[in-house]
C-alpha cells in the first residue's frame, strides 16, 4: 500500500468547502470520485490540510491518499488532470512514508485574504476577491496587524460554534501584513494554525481599524479578554485563500 501526498489548487466558487457534506458538492468529494475513476476503484478516502469553508479557494493545498496501484506520481497527476473540472487541478504527486498525514503532519500554514481596491467593482474578479472601493492606509492597517503577530488566545477571532469545538482557542501567528499590489491589496498571515473564520475576522478588524471603528487599544482588549466585540467583522469568503502548507 502506498501513501500519496499530493498537491492540488482550486478556485472554491462553486463548492461549498473541501470536506464531503451529504447535501452539497465538495472539493473532496470532486478529487475521491476522480481518484476511484483514474484507478478503477471505489472513491478511496483523501485527508486534507485544511477544512476551508464554502466559496474559500487554495493555491496550494495538500492531500494523501492510500492506494494499492503501481501508477507513477506523474501519471497519477497527468490521469488525474485530464479527469479534473476546470476548476480544480493537480500540482504534483510524490510518494510518502506510510504515517504522513496532510493534516497532522504540517508545520505552517499561510493564508492570503484579496481586496480588489478599486472604485468600481472588478467584474473579472468576481467571487475571487473582496471588492473594497474607498482608500486603504496600509501602515495603519499593518500596525493593527503587528499586534496580532505571536502566541496568543483569539478567542475573539473565531466564530461562536467553531470556539465550542476546539480545545484551544490559543495559536501563534508567524507574520501578518498588509501589502498593496496595483489596484489590489493582499492581507498575508501565516500561523501554526488557525480557528474557525480567524482568518476572515483578522481581515475584517484590519478594515474597521482603517475605517477608525476599532482602534489598536481595541485590537489589544481582544486579546486579553476574548470579547468578540472588540474584533471586526467577519469578512466574506470569496477574498480567502489557502496560499502554502509547509511540512
Amino acid at each position: 500500500m502506498r501513501n500519496l501526498k499530493v498537491f492540488i489548487a482550486y478556485n472554491g466558487a462553486e463548492y461549498h468547502g473541501f470536506q464531503r457534506q451529504d447535501n452539497a458538492v465538495t472539493v473532496q468529494e470532486v478529487v475521491e470520485n476522480c481518484v476511484g475513476k483514474l484507478l478503477k476503484i471505489p472513491a478511496p478516502v483523501i485527508y486534507g490540510c485544511s477544512r476551508t469553508d464554502t466559496g474559500v479557494h487554495a493555491r496550494q493545498f495538500c492531500f494523501n491518499v492510500h492506494i494499492d496501484s503501481r501508477i507513477p506520481c506523474e501519471g497519477f497527476m497527468k490521469g488525474m488532470n485530464t479527469l479534473l473540472p476546470p476548476d480544480i487541478a493537480v500540482l504534483s504527486c510524490e510518494d510518502a512514508p506510510e504515517d504522513f498525514h496532510a493534516r497532522y503532519c504540517t508545520k505552517g500554514k499561510e493564508y492570503v485574504y484579496l481586496i480588489a481596491n478599486t472604485p468600481q467593482r472588478d467584474v473579472f474578479q468576481q467571487k475571487l476577491a473582496y471588492h473594497y472601493p474607498y482608500e486603504l492606509d496600509i501602515g495603519k492597517m499593518n500596525e493593527a496587524a503587528q499586534l496580532l503577530v505571536g502566541e496568543h488566545d483569539f478567542a475573539a477571532f473565531c466564530r461562536a460554534e467553531g470556539k465550542a469545538r476546539m480545545k484551544s482557542t490559543v495559536r501563534e501567528i508567524y507574520s501578518f501584513r498588509a501589502e498593496k499590489n496595483g489596484t489590489n491589496v493582499e492581507l498575508r498571515i501565516s500561523g501554526s494554525g488557525f480557528l474557525y473564520n480567524m482568518v476572515r475576522i483578522c481581515a475584517g478588524t484590519l478594515i474597521y481599524i482603517n475605517e477608525g471603528r476599532l482602534t489598536l487599544d481595541d485590537v489589544r482588549r481582544a486579546l486579553e479578554t476574548g470579547d468578540r466585540n472588540y474584533a471586526g467583522k467577519t469578512l466574506p469568503p470569496e477574498g480567502l485563500y489557502l496560499n502554502r502548507v509547509d511540512y
